[in-house]
């Protein structure tokens, strides 16, 4: 039986953990603090649980994102066309140096020379960074193989709206 969209079983699909292990950006989503939405290309680190985004303590949308915001993020690939959409609760925490799983994602999106790198001159440039956790609590996968998007999926099955 195929799980469900919504059920948080669905990071362990296939696509899901290729996607999670990709080199694509996350496109984070947030609301503002005046209730506009706002979304954001970002390096992510899947770490089995949670997705972990480093930032900036300066950075804009940290005036938005605090521990308990809710989130939504993206990761995409083009060919072929898959998406995995998560949703869930932000933790958000100053950590002295460069967030770990920032340094990772920099490895993975960069190269280990290049990310080790960027990653020097970060550290040169901020004592501290911001360690964001999205805590999953809604999944969705779509592969347009198994999984389509629910107006598809009523379609092919001969349902109206």
């Amino acid at each position: 039986m195929t799980t469900k969209q919504g059920d948080i079983a669905l990071l362990s699909d296939p696509v899901a953990q290729e996607l999670l292990q990709s080199r694509n950006l996350a496109q984070l989503a947030y609301v503002w603090n005046d209730g506009t939405p706002r979304v954001t290309p970002i390096w992510f680190h899947w770490n089995g649980q949670e997705i972990v985004f480093g930032t900036f303590p300066s950075a804009p949308k940290l005036k938005a994102i605090r521990s308990g915001s809710k989130l939504a993020a993206t990761i995409t690939s083009v060919e072929p066309s898959r998406v995995l959409y998560i949703r869930g609760t932000a933790s958000v925490e100053i950590v002295d140096g460069v967030v770990p799983e920032y340094v990772l994602a920099a490895k993975r999106y960069m190269g280990d020379e290049a990310g080790a790198g960027w990653i020097q001159q970060v550290s040169s440039m901020f004592p501290q960074t911001t360690r964001i956790t999205l805590v999953p609590e809604w999944a969705g996968v779509l592969d347009f193989e198994r999984r389509f998007p629910s107006a598809i999926e009523k379609a092919m099955a001969g349902a109206g709206d």
